[in-house]
């Protein structure tokens, strides 16, 4: 049974993720900072619905935390970076800790937590690192200065990790959502926000934007690598 590791697993879109892959039969790391709680929650809906996971709790900002929570000698084989956070100001009143503490999760996060996973992974030479992006990064937002570059140099790492791991069998594509219904999009967008935002007239829903990761996992995705791929009602 291949294993998947979801960053940021107990979040309405991370819980999502994780119930489609262990649908698909995999064994699903169900990944939480500072709410193991609410991973253990993913973790037993998963197994009472007949299928195999685990929690686990590190925190990604941190270089060496993925070493001491993960065995990484048995080969994570689909990776789902989706541990984020949001600072938002303008930038004229942003402060330095918001900077930082957006890149540090969203950016450096990918790094600390697929670097040490790459040469397991390369060695089984099959792999799929699906990282978990925002349309803000495609076309800016106001106040969100900081998730965007973190976001934008996720693209750029995105495919360039692509061309390196390639010969290996392994693929690495970001999916890029936009307006996706849940608790955070529900204080922000409202009805008619959300109406005259999206071409499409609704907000996505986490298990819509699990079913484009799910296909990304899986073996017919095997010549899809270094893409940006958006999901977001003809937005952009």
């Amino acid at each position: 049974m291949k294993r998947a590791l979801v960053t940021g697993g107990s979040g309405d879109l991370g819980a999502a993720i994780c119930r489609r892959l262990a649908l698909d039969g995999l064994h699903v790391i169900v990944h939480a900072n500072s709410h193991l709680e609410k991973a253990e929650a993913v973790v037993a809906e998963i197994q009472e619905a007949g299928g195999s996971a685990t929690a686990v709790r590190f925190d990604v900002t941190l270089e060496d935390a993925i070493c001491k929570a993960i065995d990484i000698s048995n080969p994570i084989q689909v990776l789902v970076n989706n541990a984020g956070i949001h600072a938002d100001a303008p930038m004229a009143g942003m402060q330095r800790s918001q900077w930082n503490e957006v890149i540090d999760v969203n950016l450096n996060g990918f790094f600390n937590v697929t670097q040490p996973l790459l040469l397991p992974m390369m060695s089984t030479r099959w792999g799929r690192i699906i990282n978990i992006s925002s349309l803000a990064a495609i076309m800016g937002n106001r106040g969100q200065a900081n998730y965007a570059a973190a976001k934008a140099g996720l693209h750029g790492a995105t495919k360039s990790l692509a061309q390196e791991v390639a010969s290996r069998g392994i693929t690495v594509n970001t999916v890029a959502p936009g307006i996706i219904a849940g608790h955070l999009t529900e204080n922000i967008f409202d009805e008619a926000s959300i109406k005259r935002l999206v071409p499409m007239k609704r907000a996505g829903t986490p298990e819509e934007i699990a079913a484009l990761v799910s296909f990304l996992a899986s073996e017919e995705a095997g010549y899809i690598s270094g893409q940006i791929i958006g999901i977001n009602g003809a937005m952009a």
